[in-house]
């Protein structure tokens, strides 16, 4: 039997062997060709050949063994085509149009073909025709147009997914789907269902729907049936899974319509949906859940008790809402939660519940941007599975919790931006996973005390990340050496005192700042001894910091940000700078330079975007450098920011700093020449250029055209002379323009009419004159500042200026104008809006200064201006709405439309010649600080309205012919005479003159203020006068009686009043005597 075995087992081995240069293809031919004709449909974007085993050739005719496809393995036929990006092992882009030969693949079951672009065509009707799919798959594929009702026909389809066609794909029904008694899944995302009205009813006929995904695709407000209305249908009571997020679901029956599906959902995601309200209580019954995201509503209240129940939850999002509360048993349930987010609840206050604490699977807890005020420490004692905690921008106070050391698995603590105090528990830095820790902007004070060497079970310490920036921390620097894998560490803005040479080991650090201390020690090369990786230091205003450093020491680093502002580098600039030559900022300001600078300085990389040499005391000039210098163009990225201001450079401006920046400051040095801005071609990135308080001289330079970029010229306090060039007109984009306190004595050039976007035109303290144009109303309609004080301008002020809506701020006192003040200045919106005087100009260019990302600072635009009777210097102008005309030859009365000016906060229309009365509307200036009429003519009465501008700070009537008593209130009278003075008509308080009849007047007219009319002494008077005398004359004399402290005092007092009383009537006596001698 053995020996018959062994045989049978040969022959069959032989007959096998025969066959073997000839395999069996169990591809059907048919379906072959039909696939190859749809490869032939299909393009690869990227020029390769992702479908390189579909061919022709003998050994890749076997199509079930195709990348992408599946057959049966009783008949051979294709029953699967995926060509989705998971099919492959790159992600790769294939396009080309859907081949009508699919129809050829009658047993397909399953076609996935997302991903795929086919351009903006339709889904092909035919698609409806493949009877036998059970899972179809065209999302992301570009195509457009109506869905065609024929995929009804897919009786067998249990997944549908149409999903990711950024609307593209329109749903004017879905009644199709109801053919689609087998559908589990439905994804119709990112599609267009505006016009869907039937979707609610459709979905609660499909008896077999699991996942209902309908994700930002416009569903309309349809009314939704409840739980009662839906019981006939033969709906499906199995939904787990429903995504309705980023549609406009405002229905308040979206709730209960949900909660009729409490006992099977586990997935339910309503973020962005628009809900308000309160969150309902229903959610008591959805035990399943897991996931519930309920971000970016308008949902208001508590968190309900009901959320207790949800004890399934594993994930829970309630971000960007209006909460303000939770309830004590919100969370007290939910020990499978691992995802929690609350944060940007503006509302949401109060303190962290202790139900909290239960949760002892959550990894991720994100409080941030709330209202929290006390941090519970029960509330996180179990949390010894979080690995990430956000409580920044709350308002935390107290001190941090010292169980916060016990979450052992932390790698991520946000505590910033709150009120925090006290130290940081060392229990935190034992935190052997933490590699991110922020708590900058508090209060944290202390000393900062790092761990010791890791325990056994932590190899070492992974912190990476520190920013305890914007503290009280103080003390020297901690010791760094079981933290060798800090990368970035911002310890700015506290109190620490000393270094740490132990920095020095830190050989993955990329980031040092350490600016705005108070460190006083001294660095040496030590300290950076192993900072391979270093790329960007700041050490910058820490004033007893100095360096000691060798003349031809080569760091080990490359900086990209050097910041070494405010230390003590002086007196020679830093050799080793020479050495870094990829640094995109350099910030040696107020450091103690002294002398030149050496001339690779200037030898910009093409990285440089900010180099601040400001506030030292260098010296010397370009111009023998400047002869050599060749910048190159081409391989520049950036066009820096450069401030040389406060020191003591001289000679002619450099062309190339005029070409290469974008901002130039040279404000407070020598400069005496300027002539070098007509030797550029072109400068199209000058945007800033400050030249003030130089030795500037000479005429200006006529050739302001080749800064056409320009935004910001100031050229303020120099000496220069002659006249404004007409090329200064042709800076279309500028403005701001400070020309103030030089000598310039011309018109102002009509050109300037083209500046049309200036904001700020100053051009007080020069000898200018002629007219004041016209066009400056008509054209420079964007003015917030117009200052032209202390030149030779003569004629009227013209009307037009009444068309710069805008103007904040009208200067246009000493000069020589005449005629009227218009009537139309009331029209100026700007100063008719009152409200936060705080709100300075904003400016439409903000450029880069010291650090990355600081805006420059314009609103320390300087003006002179006559402010409460002295000349000042303004730095915040923004802040003013003020109209200055004095010392003109200004004539006529005040015009009536200037008491319309609500915001005015300083009026002077002192030293002209102006007369009539003061408007008695003056008063509604209730925004005035400073008033000043003075040295005119004008006639009669203060007006009494006057005394209800209570913000009234300087006021000056002096020098006119005003008559009459100074009206009766504290604003008024309190003054000091001075400001009446030279009014010989008028009289009272503060004035020495007495007014005539003065007290029977006073007298006189308070009775008639108290007068009704009605009889007053009546019989009922005289019953409680009575009254009154008896209970009085016992109710405090008898007091007297029978307590000697109080009748010691009382007697006392009595005779202070009659020494008053006796004063009072001597003054009374005299002034009767006065008057009759004056009759």
């Amino acid at each position: 039997m053995v020996v018959l075995f062994l045989l049978l087992i040969i022959i069959s081995i032989v007959v096998n062997s025969g066959a073997v240069g000839e395999p069996k293809i169990r591809c059907n031919e048919a379906e072959r060709l039909a696939l190859l004709t749809i490869k032939d449909h299909l393009y690869d974007h990227e020029d390769g050949d992702v479908l390189s085993s579909w061919g022709e050739e003998e050994e890749r005719r076997e199509c079930c063994e195709w990348i992408g496809i599946k057959c049966n393995n009783n008949n051979n036929h294709v029953t699967k085509l995926d060509l989705s990006p998971s099919t492959f092992d790159s992600f790769r882009l294939l396009g080309g149009n859907i081949s009508s030969s699919l129809l050829d693949l009658k047993y397909l079951n399953h076609l996935d073909l997302s991903s795929i672009h086919f351009g903006e065509n339709s889904i092909p009707t035919f698609i409806g025709s493949l009877s036998k799919l059970r899972y179809l798959n065209l999302s992301s594929t570009g195509l457009s147009g109506e869905i065609p009702p024929q995929l009804g026909n897919l009786s067998s389809l249990e997944v549908l997914d149409l999903s990711g066609s950024f609307h593209s794909l329109k749903v004017k029904t879905l009644n199709w789907v109801l053919n689609l008694s087998s559908l589990r899944v439905l994804d119709l995302s990112n599609t267009n269902m505006s016009l869907a009205n039937d979707w609610v009813h459709v979905v609660n006929n499909l008896p077999h729907l699991t996942n209902l995904i309908l994700s930002f695709c416009y569903l309309p407000n349809v009314a939704l049936p409840q739980s009662s209305a839906i019981s006939h249908f033969n709906s499906s009571k199995d939904l787990r899974v429903i995504d309705f997020s980023a549609n406009s679901l405002m229905s308040e029956s979206i709730f209960p319509w949900l909660f009729n599906y409490s006992r099977s959902l586990v997935h339910l995601d309503l973020s962005f949906c628009e809900s308000r309200g309160v969150i309902p209580n229903g959610f008591e019954n959805m035990a399943s859940l897991t996931y519930l995201d309920l971000t970016s509503n308008d949902l208001v209240g508590i968190i309900p008790e009901s959320f207790g129940n949800l004890i399934s939850l594993t994930y829970l999002s309630l971000q960007f809402n209006h909460l303000d509360g939770f309830h004590p048993k919100s969370f007290k349930n939910m020990t499978a939660l691992t995802h929690l987010d609350l944060s940007y609840n503006d509302n949401l206050k109060g303190s962290i519940p202790e139900g909290f604490g239960n949760m002892v699977s959550l990894t991720h807890l994100d409080l941030s941007w709330n209202q929290i005020e006390t941090l519970n420490p029960k509330s996180f004692e179990n949390m010894t599975s979080l690995n990430y905690l956000d409580l920044n921008r709350n308002r935390l106070k107290g001190s941090i919790p010292e169980n916060f050391g016990n979450m052992a698995s932390l790698e991520y603590l946000d505590l910033s931006n709150n009120t925090l105090e006290g130290e940081i528990p060392k229990s935190i830095w034992k935190i052997c996973k933490l590699r991110e820790m922020k708590a900058f902007d508090n209060r944290l004070s202390g000393e900062l005390h790092f761990a010791d060497s890791p325990s056994k079970e932590c190899a070492k310490y992974s912190l990476e990340y520190l920013n305890l920036k914007q503290n009280h921390i103080m003390g020297p620097l901690p010791d760094f050496t079981f933290y060798p894998s800090l990368i970035d560490l911002y310890l700015s803005s506290n109190k620490f005192s000393k270094l740490s040479k132990s920095m020095g080991h830190l050989s993955k650090l990329k980031i040092l700042d350490l600016s705005e201390n108070s460190i006083k020690d001294v660095l040496s090369e030590t300290h950076f001894s192993n900072l391979f990786n270093l790329s960007s230091l700041d050490l910058s205003t820490n004033i007893d910091l100095a360096m000691n450093i060798s003349f031809d020491w080569i760091p080990p680093f490359q900086l990209f940000y050097v910041h070494l502002g405010s230390c003590k580098l002086g007196p020679h600039f830093p050799k080793w700078i020479q050495t870094q030559n990829k640094y995109f900022e350099l910030n040696v300001s107020n450091s103690g330079i002294l002398g030149s600078v050496p001339d690779w300085l200037w030898d910009f990389n093409p990285y440089l975007s900010l180099l601040d040499l400001s506030n030292n005391k260098i010296n010397g000039s370009f111009h023998d450098f400047e002869q050599g210098i060749n910048i190159s163009w081409d391989d520049r990225s950036h066009f820096p920011d450069i401030d040389l201001s406060s020191n003591q450079f001289e000679g002619s401006i450099p062309r190339f700093l005029l070409q290469i920046a974008t901002s130039l400051n040279l404000f407070n040095n020598n400069f005496s020449q300027l002539n070098s801005l007509c030797n550029i071609t072109d400068s199209n990135h000058l945007i800033f250029l400050d030249v003030s308080y130089n030795k500037l001289s000479g005429e200006l330079p006529d050739c302001w055209s080749q800064a056409h970029s320009l935004r910001i010229l100031v050229l303020a306090n120099n000496e220069l002379s002659g006249k404004i060039p007409n090329s200064i007109g042709f800076i279309n984009t500028i403005n701001i323009l400070h020309l103030g306190k030089n000598n310039l004595n011309s018109e102002l050039p009509s050109s300037m009419k083209n500046c049309t976007e200036l904001v700020i035109f100053d051009v007080g303290e020069n000898k200018l004159m002629g007219p004041i144009p016209a066009w400056i109303g008509t054209s420079l309609t964007k003015l917030r500042i117009l200052s032209a004080r202390s030149n030779n301008f003569n004629g009227s002020i013209p009307l037009q200026l009444c068309h710069l809506e805008d103007l904040q701020l009208l200067d246009l006192s000493s000069n020589d104008l005449s005629n009227q003040v218009p009537n139309y200045l009331g029209n100026i919106t700007a100063m008719k809006e009152t409200g936060d005087q705080n709100v300075a100009i904003k400016y439409p260019y903000s450029a880069t200064r010291g650090r990355a990302g600081v805006p420059f600072d314009f609103n320390r635009e300087n003006l002179v201006l006559v402010w409460k009777g002295a000349i000042s210097e303004f730095k915040n102008v923004g802040l003013l709405k003020s109209i200055d005309l004095s010392s003109n030859k200004l004539i006529g009365e005040i015009p009536k439309d200037i008491t319309k000016l609500g915001g005015l906060i300083s009026l002077n229309l002192s030293r002209n010649n102006l007369s009539g009365h003061i408007p008695q509307e003056i008063g509604d200036l209730k925004s005035l600080d400073v008033l000043d009429l003075s040295k005119n003519y004008f006639s009669g009465q203060i007006p009494l309205s006057l005394s209800q501008v209570d913000r009234l700070s300087t006021l000056d009537f002096s020098s006119n012919n005003l008559s009459g008593e100074i009206p009766k209130s504290t604003q008024l009278q309190s003054r000091d005479a001075v400001a009446y003075m030279g009014n010989p008509q008028l009289c009272g308080i503060p004035l020495l003159t007495k007014c005539p009849n003065e007290e029977e007047t006073t007298t006189y007219d308070e009775a008639m203020e108290n007068h009704d009319g009605d009889e007053f002494i009546s019989k009922g008077f005289y019953i409680s006068l009575a009254l009154g005398i008896v209970v009085g004359f016992w109710g405090f004399c008898g007091t007297l009686i029978f307590n000697k402290t109080w009748r010691y005092a009382y007697f006392k007092q009595l005779n202070n009043v009659g020494e008053y009383l006796a004063h009072i009537s001597a003054v009374a006596l005299k002034k009767k005597l006065f008057e009759t001698f004056k009759s």
